[in-house]
Parts: structure tokens; C-alpha cells; sequence
């Protein structure tokens, strides 16, 4: 676990796009582990979950959609706050954008520590990071759940609970049984914890999975399209969570170091998930933000560049 990049610096490789349709005007924009981005064709309009990084990167989900529909983009969705998924919003000029109130207050309280600390830490991922206006702020904040109708089509957007932020929100088309879910489920690619609320998301997992969703699209990995698949990829996402919350939690009763602790998660779980994508990108993080709440601190600390770098420092040197 020595002289490795910090966090994912030496991520340069460009990766594939695939753009699939998962029902009759329903889309999974997904990138090879990148994060995701979901497009709904309405009557009328489209809408879209989740913006890409820059307004550049979100140029590609534009050219997406006009290869199947020239309506206009009428809402945007934002699944939670971190700035990978937000800050491509302005590419499409959408009158609406839509995020709970748990995601309002994160934008508020650390949306620019955030932004800066995410691009230190993944640097492809923000390409033209110069075409940032700054900020996405929503015009509609929701609390609990809301249901737009784009004609006929029935959209509802959730916030099921507390996970990979306070203010996770899910898309989910009853008729279809389309979820998308942000970043409370991933599939092949290991979750990020540095913001999470560890002892809800298991309990927030169980709500997504009694939706019964037919197809899945995750935060990031494959569009899922079978119901095997989509239990797969909660229960995946849930097996990390349990695993690497259990070794923390243990390492703290015993009274170890941050350190310690973070070196025996790191040496326990890499045989069963390292082969998942930004394994090593993430576990840094997740072992620091589960130490955290194990010891008592219950809502997860502001990332900042610095803390960042002393946190990878202390950990990985």
C-alpha cells in the first residue's frame, strides 16, 4: 500500500461509451465505471438524472439524446451533491432542476470544498474543468418524494433515506420498473463512504430493493436489466458496506489506530472486492469516514484538498 498515486491522478486511460435503451424512451448513458448518466424521453421533453462532471463531458450525453429525439431537455436531475455529478448541468440549458433538501443544504454548507477536492482526486474526470460556470443550484427542492408527469409518463423521485450522502435520491419509473439510483447502489465498482451515514444505508438499500426493480441503472458500472441482476447489484453494494463498516467498527472496540485500522479493512476486503473499480481510490476514504462514525461523529466531516492529502498522507505513506 506504498507509493501509490493519490487517489485517482493516474487514472488517464479514456473509456468507453455505451448508450442503451432500456425501455421505450428510457436510457443508460454509462462510461466503464465512470459515473453514470440516466435520460426519460416524456411527450414533450426529456429529462435527465445525473449531469457528468463539466459541461464539456455532458456535451456527450447531448449528442446521445439528439441522436434519438430532438426534444428539449426539460428537467435535470441531481441524485446527490458531489460535484462528478452536478456540474455539467449547465450544458443543458434545462428550466428545471430538481434535488431533495438534503442535497440543498450539502451544495450550501460544502458544495465548493467539495468541487475542489474532487477534481485533485480524479482529474479525467473533469475534463475542461474551465467550462464550470460554478455551482448547480436546484429550482425545485423536494423533501421526501416528488412526481413530475413528462405527458404520460409517470416519474417519481425519492429520497428512500440516508446512505452515500443525506440527501441520496433515486429516479424510479413504476410503470417501466426503471430505478436509477445514484450512487446508493453500485455494480462492479466499489462504493465511496467519505460522506455515507454507514448504520442508514443498509436500512436505505432495503427500501430500494422492495421497489422491485426490473432494471437498474447504478452509479456507476452496467446498466442492469434483469431483476437477478438488479438484486445482485444491491446486495453487492450492501456486502461492501457491511464488510468494511464490520472491520472498522471492530478495529475501534479494540481500541486501534485510524492507521491500523485502515491497513487490516485494506488487507481483509481486497480479495473479495479489489478487483473493483477505484478500489484503491476509495478505501482511504471509506475507512476514514466509517472510523469516524464508529467513534461517535455522526455526520461525515468536509472533504477539503488539504484534508484530503493529510488524510492520504497518514494512510497510504
Amino acid at each position: 500500500m506504498t507509493d501509490k498515486v493519490f487517489a485517482s491522478q493516474g487514472d488517464l486511460e479514456e473509456k468507453r461509451i455505451t448508450f442503451s435503451e432500456l425501455a421505450v424512451g428510457v436510457y443508460a448513458y454509462t462510461t466503464e465505471g465512470d459515473p453514470n448518466t440516466g435520460i426519460i424521453i416524456g411527450d414533450d421533453g426529456v429529462m435527465v438524472v445525473d449531469t457528468q462532471a463539466t459541461p464539456v463531458m455532458a456535451q456527450g450525453v447531448i449528442d446521445a439524446i439528439r441522436s434519438v429525439t430532438d426534444k428539449p431537455v426539460k428537467h435535470v436531475v441531481l441524485s446527490h451533491y458531489h460535484a462528478v455529478r452536478v456540474l455539467g448541468a449547465s450544458a443543458f440549458s434545462a428550466p428545471v432542476t430538481i434535488a431533495s433538501q438534503g442535497t440543498y443544504e450539502l451544495i450550501r454548507e460544502r458544495g465548493e470544498h467539495d468541487y475542489r477536492s474532487e477534481v485533485g482526486r480524479f482529474p479525467r474526470l473533469f475534463n475542461a474543468v474551465e467550462s464550470i460556470p460554478g455551482l448547480t443550484w436546484p429550482t425545485i427542492v423536494f423533501r421526501d418524494e416528488l412526481t413530475v408527469f413528462m405527458g404520460r409518463r409517470e416519474v417519481r423521485i425519492m429520497h428512500l433515506g440516508r446512505g452515500h450522502s443525506k440527501g441520496d435520491t433515486v429516479v424510479w419509473l413504476p410503470r417501466e420498473r426503471v430505478l436509477f439510483s445514484g450512487d446508493l447502489v453500485e455494480y462492479g465498482a466499489t462504493p465511496y463512504t467519505g460522506d455515507a451515514y454507514l448504520e442508514d444505508w443498509p436500512l436505505t438499500l432495503d427500501r430500494v430493493a422492495a421497489l422491485g426493480p426490473a432494471k437498474l441503472v447504478p452509479g456507476r458500472g452496467d446498466a442492469l436489466t434483469t431483476p437477478e441482476q438488479c438484486r445482485e447489484a444491491i446486495e453487492g453494494t450492501r456486502a461492501f458496506l457491511t464488510a468494511m463498516y464490520g472491520s472498522v467498527m471492530e478495529g475501534v472496540r479494540q481500541g486501534k489506530s485510524l492507521k491500523d485500522v485502515y491497513a487490516e479493512t485494506y488487507e481483509a476486503l481486497k480479495p473479495r472486492f479489489g478487483h473493483w473499480v477505484i478500489f484503491d481510490h476509495c478505501l482511504p476514504f471509506d475507512v476514514s469516514r466509517a472510523y469516524d462514525e464508529a467513534c461517535g461523529v455522526a455526520d461525515p466531516r468536509i472533504w477539503t484538498a488539504e484534508r484530503d492529502r493529510e488524510m492520504w498522507a497518514a494512510l497510504e505513506g
